[in-house]
């Protein structure tokens, strides 16, 4: 293992940390707040650090190897997240360190759950960094999710060998021009998401920081009401719009916008076909309970399950409220995600319509034993090596799921809290089920060594979960 090639990343690791905090730090001296010193001598060490760290390497080369890719990718996730909590601890808001850390990891996977209350009233540089976090971490995972993780043969991103000849690893031949179409599409998503936020009506500092956690699929938002800050009914459809927009893979928009012609996928035609059932399931039970317009209780209805698919985790109301069959349907939801390849969490829909082309293809052997079944996926052929990754990860997740909800079950949560919580970290999803942690709740409560592991469990999800678990087996030491 050379950690000289993962120490030298992470040093520029932390100057790309240390460049945003300056941003905060302006927006709060702007606004006269003091915690603009907190952001700016964390600026300051972090930098130092990081360019001591390039100083000390400068000039040398070192092979890439898929090792030392995997330790880099689980060390920058914790780095980022115990770098971007020197703010949060050394500021006013008076938190501890497992809190800061928390609410770090939560950002930068974009999970969007919190421990922080009185969100109308925070500094917007404390604001304004909770979603530089989310919009940083989304971009991230997507460049993640398209080059390492077909590595691990885990399924995910596989999905961009069976739509074409191309390389998954390397989607355009070669790294930068599709790094370059990436970040064009990232921030094309983000600005056009803005412009839309303020011509609905938001003031340009909620603009800003809503397009962020929106387009990154993250849900931080200014306000403890979360979306239900806002009452005109058009900016939670363009909410809904881009949300969708961020669920779908980078590489199919990128695609689609170079062809200029959108191909049928299945993915997004089964996250579409998930959230308009769930929708309707949840507009049929909210109609009874609510006393308001029809397009209204649609329209949140909508929302809030667009919400909870693409694992973005705003809340315009309670809809935990509503009743047992609705508190079913979101739970079932957090389960699903949105499409491999984007910036969204959760199981994946590429890896749902596989198992369930496998549930389907078993059942028709059982009738016709004899009859040849071809796994296809959107008329492709599917590897063997694609299932069994798909089913690896299957059990991975499961397991990952129960474990650490019996750990929490261990810490005094009760059992709807413990499962919900479990499920909300690994699937990035933000608000969990319960009076304690659902979408008028905060992760404020819970004990401190719950929330170190949530921190853990977030990052675990984030990184499709084997990319941590093979860092504790014998096997990936050994050379």
């Amino acid at each position: 293992m050379n950690y000289r090639a993962i120490a030298l990343p992470i040093g520029r690791l932390l100057i790309l940390i240390s460049l945003m905090m300056f941003i905060p730090a302006i927006v709060d001296l702007v606004a006269s707040d003091v915690d603009w010193q907190v952001f700016l001598v964390s600026s300051l060490a972090l930098g130092t650090t990081g360019l001591l760290v390039n100083l000390a390497f400068h000039g040398q080369k070192f092979p890439h190897r898929f090792r030392e890719s995997i330790v880099f990718v689980n060390a920058a996730w914790v780095v980022f997240s115990l770098a971007g909590a020197i703010p949060f601890y050394f500021s006013d808001l008076d938190i501890g360190i497992a809190d800061a850390v928390f609410e770090t990891a939560s950002g930068l996977t974009t999970t969007g759950s919190t421990v922080l209350t009185g969100l109308d009233e925070m500094p917007p540089g404390i604001l304004l960094w909770r979603a530089l976090l989310q919009w940083i971490g989304g971009i991230g995972i997507v460049a993640v999710g398209i080059w390492l993780l077909p590595g691990l043969r885990i399924g995910g991103s596989q999905l961009f060998v069976l739509e074409s000849s191309e390389h998954a690893t390397k989607p355009y031949g070669r790294t930068w021009p599709f790094v370059y179409r990436l970040l064009a599409l990232y921030g094309g998503l983000s600005a056009a998401c803005l412009l839309l936020y303020l011509f609905c009506g938001m003031t340009l500092f909620n603009a800003v920081v809503h397009a962020m956690t929106t387009v990154s699929t993250g849900g931080f938002s200014t306000s403890d009401q979360s979306f239900g800050q806002f009452h005109g009914i058009a900016v939670y459809w363009v909410s809904i719009v881009f949300m969708l927009l961020s669920s779908v893979p980078f590489l199919y928009l990128l695609r689609s916008m170079e062809r200029r012609r959108f191909k049928r996928d299945i993915q997004i035609i089964l996250m579409l076909s998930i959230v308009t059932a769930g929708a309707l399931g949840v507009f049929y039970f909210e109609r009874y309970a609510a006393h308001d317009t029809p397009f209204h209780m649609f329209t949140l209805a909508v929302f809030n399950v667009v919400s909870v698919v693409s694992t973005t985790g705003y809340a315009a109301d309670d809809y935990l409220k509503f009743g047992p069959a609705v508190i079913t349907v979101f739970f079932i939801l957090t389960f699903f995600g949105g499409c491999s390849g984007s910036t969204s969490g959760g199981f994946k829909m590429f890896r749902i319509a596989i198992v369930w082309n496998v549930v389907i293809s078993g059942m028709r052997r059982l009738v016709h034993p004899h009859r040849v079944s071809i796994l296809r996926f959107q008329g492709n052929p599917v590897p063997d090596s694609v299932v069994e990754g798909v089913f690896v990860f299957a059990v991975l997740y499961a397991g990952t799921y129960a474990a650490f909800s019996l750990a929490y079950l261990f810490l005094g949560l009760d059992l709807m809290t413990a499962l919900s919580a479990s499920i909300t970290a690994l699937a990035n999803v933000g608000p969990g089920i319960g009076d304690t942690i659902g979408p008028s709740g905060t992760f404020q409560i819970l004990p401190d060594p719950a929330k170190w592991l949530l921190a853990i469990e977030m990052i675990l999800g984030r990184l499709e979960i084997l990319a941590g678990i093979l860092l504790v087996t014998p096997d990936f030491w050994l050379d």
